[in-house]
C-alpha cells in the first residue's frame, strides 16, 4: 500500500467509504420517514398515531441491537458481522418496498433497524484496530469525518425522501436501502480486514440470557417512555424486574453481555453516558417540538419550518469541521453546555408573532451544542471505554441517544397540548433550560475530562 493510501496518521484511506456507508444507513432511515409518514398514512388509510410506530418501531429495534451488534463486533470482528447485517438492510428494503400493509411496514422497519445496528459499532472497532496497528491513540479527523458523516446525512434526509416520493412515491423511500445496502456489503467485503477466528469458548460463550433480559427491560422502559398512562405502569414494573434479573445474571456470569463490574469501575463512562442522555433530550425537543411549533404556534407551513431550522444543521456541521480536529473534550463540552442553556432561554423569548430573524438566531444559537456534543460525546467513548469492548461501549452511546429521543418525544405529549401552542413551548423551554443546567454541572465538575485519557481497568471513583 503506498503512502497516498494513507491518512497523515496512518489510517488506511479504503477504509473511509465501508465506514461511513455503514454508519449513515441508520441516521438517513430515521430522517427519511419524516417526510413519508403522510402518504403512507393515506395509502393505507390509517391514522398518525398508527403511523408514528413506523418511528417508533426503528428507535426500540435500534435502542435494543445497537450494544448487541457491538457485543458481536467485539468478539467476532467487524466483517463477519457487518456484512449479514448489511444484509438484513437490503432485506428490510425489499420488505417495505412490497408491503400490502401498514403492519408489514412496521415489520421492516424492526427488520430495519436491526440491520443498521452494525454500521456504527463497526466503524468505531476499526478505528480503534488502525488506532492500535498504527500507534496512534486518537485518531481526531477520522472520528470527525464519522461524526459529519452522520450529521450531514440527516440534514439532507427529509429533502432526498420528499425528492423520492415526488419520483416514485413513499416506495421508494424503502427501495432507496436496495442499492445503499448492496454498496454497503461490496464495500464492506472488498476492504474490511479478515481477522482470525476467536478462541471457541463452547457453543454459549455468548450471554444469550443477558442479552434477552437487557433487551426486554429496555423495550419495557421506551414503550412506557413512549406513552406513559396509569394503565401502562405495569410496563415499568416489567422494566424494573428486568434490569434486577440482568444485574443479577451479569454478576455473576464469567462472560457476560455488559460486565458491570467493570463499567461500574469506569466513572468517566459512565458519566459519559449520562451527558448523552441530557443531551439528545435537549437536541431532539430543539429537532421535533420546536419544529412542531414553528408549524402550530408560529403558523409556517411545514416547508418554511423546514427551511427555519437548516441553520440548526448547518451550523452543527459547521462547528464539527472547526474543531474537529482538537481533541479537548472538556472545552468542547462546556461550550455545547452554555449553548444549550442560551438556545433553551431564547425559546422563552418566542411568541406567535417572533420576527424571522429570531428564528433564524434561535437555530444558529441551538446548531453549536448539536456540533459540539455529537464529536465530544463520541471522542469521549473513544477515549474511555475499554479497548476490548469498543463496539459494545459505543453501540451503548447510540442506546442512550434513542433513550433521550424517547423521553423528549414523552416531554412533548405532556407539556403540548393538541397543538404545539407558544405555553407548551415555554413550558418545554422551562423544562429543557434545567436538563441543560444538570449537563453545565455534570461537565463542569467532571475532572477526568481533562485528562487526555483514561484507564477503565482502575478504579475511578475519585473522578
Amino acid at each position: 500500500m503506498t503512502t497516498r493510501e494513507r491518512t497523515r496518521d496512518g489510517f488506511d484511506r479504503k477504509l473511509f467509504a465501508p465506514l461511513i456507508s455503514g454508519a449513515v444507513l441508520n441516521p438517513v432511515n430515521s430522517t427519511i420517514i419524516a417526510v413519508a409518514l403522510v402518504p403512507i398514512g393515506v395509502a393505507f388509510g390509517q391514522p398518525a398515531s398508527a403511523t408514528a410506530w413506523l418511528i417508533s418501531a426503528l428507535y426500540l429495534a435500534t435502542a435494543v441491537g445497537q450494544p448487541v451488534a457491538g457485543r458481536l463486533i467485539d468478539r467476532y470482528g467487524p466483517r463477519r458481522v457487518f456484512l449479514p447485517a448489511t444484509a438484513l438492510v437490503g432485506l428490510a428494503g425489499v420488505l417495505g418496498t412490497l408491503a400490502p400493509n401498514l403492519a408489514w411496514l412496521i415489520v421492516a422497519r424492526v427488520v430495519l433497524g436491526f440491520g443498521t445496528c452494525a454500521g456504527y459499532p463497526a466503524a468505531m472497532r476499526l478505528i480503534r484496530d488502525e488506532s492500535d496497528r498504527t500507534g496512534r491513540d486518537s485518531p481526531a479527523s477520522v472520528l470527525t469525518v464519522l461524526a459529519i458523516s452522520t450529521q450531514t446525512i440527516s440534514v439532507v434526509g427529509p429533502a432526498l425522501g420528499g425528492l423520492l416520493i415526488g419520483v416514485g412515491g413513499w416506495r421508494a423511500t424503502f427501495a432507496l436501502n436496495i442499492p445503499i445496502a448492496l454498496a454497503a456489503f461490496v464495500l464492506g467485503a472488498q476492504r474490511f480486514p479478515k481477522t482470525a477466528k476467536p478462541e471457541s469458548r463452547g457453543s454459549f460463550d455468548l450471554d444469550f440470557p443477558g442479552m434477552a433480559l437487557f433487551a426486554g427491560t429496555l423495550v419495557s422502559l421506551l414503550l412506557f417512555l413512549m406513552h406513559p398512562g396509569a394503565g401502562d405502569w405495569y410496563l415499568l414494573a416489567i422494566a424494573v424486574a428486568g434490569a434486577a434479573g440482568f444485574a443479577a445474571r451479569e454478576l455473576t456470569h464469567g462472560n457476560p453481555f455488559i460486565d458491570l463490574r467493570l463499567l461500574g469501575r469506569n466513572g468517566p463512562l459512565l458519566r459519559t453516558y449520562g451527558r448523552a442522555l441530557l443531551a439528545y433530550v435537549v437536541a431532539y425537543s430543539f429537532l421535533y417540538g420546536y419544529t412542531q411549533w414553528l408549524e402550530h404556534g408560529r403558523g409556517l407551513s411545514a416547508s418554511e419550518a423546514g427551511l427555519a431550522t437548516l441553520p440548526l444543521f448547518a451550523t452543527g456541521i459547521l462547528v464539527s469541521l472547526l474543531t474537529g480536529r482538537r481533541e479537548a473534550v472538556r472545552g468542547k463540552l462546556a461550550v455545547a453546555a452554555l449553548g444549550q442553556l442560551a438556545g433553551c432561554a431564547l425559546l422563552l423569548t418566542l411568541d406567535s408573532s417572533a420576527a424571522v430573524w429570531l428564528l433564524v438566531v434561535v437555530a444558529l444559537v441551538a446548531g453549536v451544542p448539536q456540533g459540539l456534543n455529537s464529536l465530544a460525546l463520541q471522542n469521549s467513548v473513544y477515549r474511555q471505554a475499554n479497548p476490548d469492548d469498543i463496539g459494545a461501549s459505543a453501540g451503548l452511546l447510540r442506546t442512550f441517544g434513542y433513550l433521550g429521543a424517547i423521553v423528549s418525544s414523552a416531554l412533548q405529549g405532556a407539556l403540548y397540548g393538541p397543538v404545539a401552542d407558544t405555553g407548551g413551548l415555554h413550558a418545554l423551554a422551562l423544562v429543557l433550560l434545567g436538563i441543560g443546567v444538570v449537563f453545565l454541572l455534570f461537565t463542569v465538575f467532571d475532572r477526568s475530562l481533562s485528562r487526555s485519557t483514561t484507564r477503565p481497568e482502575k478504579d475511578e471513583t475519585d473522578a
